[in-house]
C-alpha cells in the first residue's frame, strides 16, 4: 500500500483529499505546514508528497520542497496551487518537483497525475529486492537417495508456516534449499530476502535486519527499511545465524513472538508478516552450552530441522552437477564450448570436496577457462585438483616413519599419529593447509582467504579453532 503525504494549510483540503485517497486504497498522511511535513517524513515511509505552494504558516511550498529534496533526493513531490503561475511551476520543476497541478483538484485528477511516479517507485523497490534474490544456481541437481529425501522434506514443510533450521557444511547449498521452500510455499508470489549473518559486523547486522532512521548512528544519512520490512508477506533467510550476536538474536526472537519490528533510532512499531528460515554450519546445541546462542531462539527456529548432505555423501550426483555447471558457465565464457570426457568423472568422484558444491563449481569453471582443447580429459581434472593445497605428508610411506611417533608440522602442530581418528586427522590436515597458505601469503588474511577460497570470517574461525596465531618472529 503506497503512502501519500498531503501538505496544505487548509483543513478542508486535507480532509477531502485524505478521505478520497483512503477510499481508493492508499494510506494518506496529512501535514498543515512544511515543518510538520518534514516530521512526517522522518516518522513514516512516504512514497509521494502532494505539496501546496502557498502556505501562510512557516515555510511555503517552495522552501519545503527544497528541504525535502535535500533530505530525501529520491522522494516524489507533486506541487499544488490555486493559481496557474508558469514561472512558479518552472521553478519548482527545476528544484525537483515531478509535476505541477492546479486546484480545485479531484481525486481522479490527482491519481492520474501521480500514479506514474508511484509505479516507478514500486518497480524500483521490487528491482532491488529481485537483485538480492539472485543466487549462483536456481536448481537442485541430483538423483541420489539423499537428495531425493531432501526434496521430499522440502515439499512437506513448504506448505506450512513452521520455522525451518537448515544445517550443513559450507558450500552444500543451504540457500538453495531455503529458496526451494519459499518457491513451493503460499508465499512464492512475495519476496525472498536473504541475509548472510557472518558477512556483517555486529554493529551493522541490526541495521540490516530492522532498518534505521536518519541519524541513528554515524553514517546513517537517510532512513532505511530493514530486511524484515522488505520481506513482509514473504520469507527472510538468515544464513549462518550461529554468527549472529546475542543482542540481535534477542530482537529476532521478539519478531518471531510478536511480529513487530522497530528501526534503530526510531520509536514507531511496525507489524510484519514474515516466515523465517535459518541456516548454520555450526552445532548450535554446543553454541548454546558455550553461551553463544540463545536456547529459546533455537527452539523457535528448530521446529523442522533439515540437514543438507555434503557432496562426499552423494558422489553419484557429481557427474550431473559437472554437466550442469559446464552448460551454465559456458553461456558466460567467450570461448569454444568444451565437452567433459566420460573418463574425467571418475577423477571428480575420487576427490573428497571439502568445499562441497561451491568448490566443484569453481573447479569446473577453472577447467573450462584454462584447458586449451575442446575436450576436458581426466588428466586435466587431476592436474586442477593437484593445485589445491594438500597435506601430502599426512600419509607416511614406511613403518620406520610410523614408529617415529607424531610428525611435526610448522609451529609444532602434530600432522599424523598412529591410532588417530579420521576426524582428527582431517582437522590436523586442514590446520596444516591453513598454515602453509598463511606462510605463502606472509600472514595476510585477505590474500590467504582468497587463496583457500573461503570467507575471511570462516578463516578467522578456523584459526581460532586450531589455535593458529601469527608467530612472534613475524612481528
Amino acid at each position: 500500500m503506497e503512502t501519500i503525504l498531503i501538505v496544505d494549510d487548509e483543513k478542508n483540503t486535507l480532509k477531502m483529499l485524505s478521505q478520497g485517497l483512503k477510499m481508493r486504497g492508499y494510506q494518506a498522511l496529512t501535514a498543515a505546514s512544511g515543518e510538520e511535513a518534514l516530521q512526517q517524513c522522518i516518522k513514516s515511509d512516504v512514497d509521494l508528497v502532494l505539496l501546496d505552494i502557498r502556505m501562510e504558516n512557516g515555510m511555503d511550498g517552495v522552501q519545503t520542497l527544497v528541504k525535502l529534496r535535500e533530505r530525501y533526493p529520491k522522494l516524489n513531490v507533486v506541487m499544488m496551487s490555486a493559481q496557474q503561475d508558469i514561472e512558479i511551476a518552472v521553478t519548482t520543476m527545476e528544484l525537483g518537483a515531478k509535476r505541477y497541478i492546479t486546484k480545485p483538484i479531484s481525486i481522479d485528477k490527482i491519481l492520474s497525475s501521480v500514479q506514474p511516479f508511484l509505479d516507478i517507485s514500486r518497480l524500483s523497490q521490487e528491482n532491488e529486492i529481485l537483485k538480492s534474490q539472485i543466487t549462483p544456481t536456481d536448481e537442485m541437481v541430483g538423483e541420489s537417495a539423499v537428495i531425493s529425501h531432501l526434496r521430499l522434506q522440502i515439499e512437506r514443510v513448504a506448505g506450512s508456516k513452521l520455522g525451518v533450521l537448515i544445517s550443513g557444511e559450507n558450500g552444500t547449498g543451504k540457500q538453495l534449499v531455503a529458496n526451494a521452500i519459499h518457491r513451493q510455499s503460499r508465499r512464492a508470489a512475495k519476496t525472498f530476502i536473504p541475509l548472510n549473518c557472518a558477512a556483517l559486523p555486529d554493529e551493522l547486522i541490526e541495521s540490516e535486519l530492522f532498518g534505521h532512521e536518519r541519524g541513528a548512528f554515524t553514517g546513517a544519512d537517510s532512513r532505511r527499511q530493514g530486511r524484515f520490512e522488505l520481506a513482509h508477506g514473504g520469507t527472510i533467510f538468515l544464513d549462518e545465524i550461529g554468527d549472529m550476536s546475542l543482542k540481535a538474536q534477542a530482537k529476532v526472537l521478539r519478531v518471531i513472538e510478536t511480529g513487530e519490528v522497530e528501526r534503530l533510532g526510531g520509536n514507531q512499531i511496525r507489524t510484519v508478516d514474515v516466515r523465517i528460515i535459518a541456516a548454520t554450519n555450526k552445532h548450535l546445541p554446543e553454541e548454546i552450552e558455550n553461551g553463544r546462542f540463545r536456547r529459546d531462539l533455537f527452539y523457535r527456529l528448530n521446529v523442522v530441522p533439515i540437514t543438507v548432505p555434503p557432496l562426499r555423501e552423494r558422489t553419484e550426483d557429481i557427474p550431473l552437477l559437472v554437466k550442469y555447471f559446464a552448460e551454465r558457465l559456458q553461456l558466460n565464457i567467450a570461448s569454444t564450448p568444451k565437452v567433459i570426457d566420460p573418463g574425467a568423472y571418475a577423477v571428480f568422484q575420487s576427490y573428497s570436496w571439502p568445499g562441497n558444491i561451491r568448490e566443484l563449481k569453481n573447479i569446473v569453471e577453472r577447467l573450462l577457462i584454462m584447458v586449451n582443447r575442446d575436450v576436458v580429459m581426466a588428466p586435466d581434472v587431476a592436474e586442477a585438483l593437484s593445485l589445491i593445497p594438500q597435506p601430502t605428508s599426512l600419509y607416511p610411506t614406511s613403518s620406520a616413519t610410523l614408529n617415529q611417533g607424531a610428525l611435526q608440522a610448522p609451529l609444532g602442530i602434530p600432522l599424523y599419529k598412529p591410532g588417530t581418528a579420521l576426524g582428527k586427522m582431517m582437522d590436523t590436515a586442514e590446520a596444516q593447509c591453513i598454515l602453509a597458505a598463511l606462510g605463502e601469503n606472509k600472514w595476510n588474511i585477505r590474500r590467504t582467504a582468497e587463496a583457500l577460497e573461503v570467507e575471511r570470517s570462516n578463516l578467522y574461525k578456523k584459526m581460532n579453532r586450531y589455535g593458529i596465531s601469527r608467530p612472534s618472529s613475524e612481528g
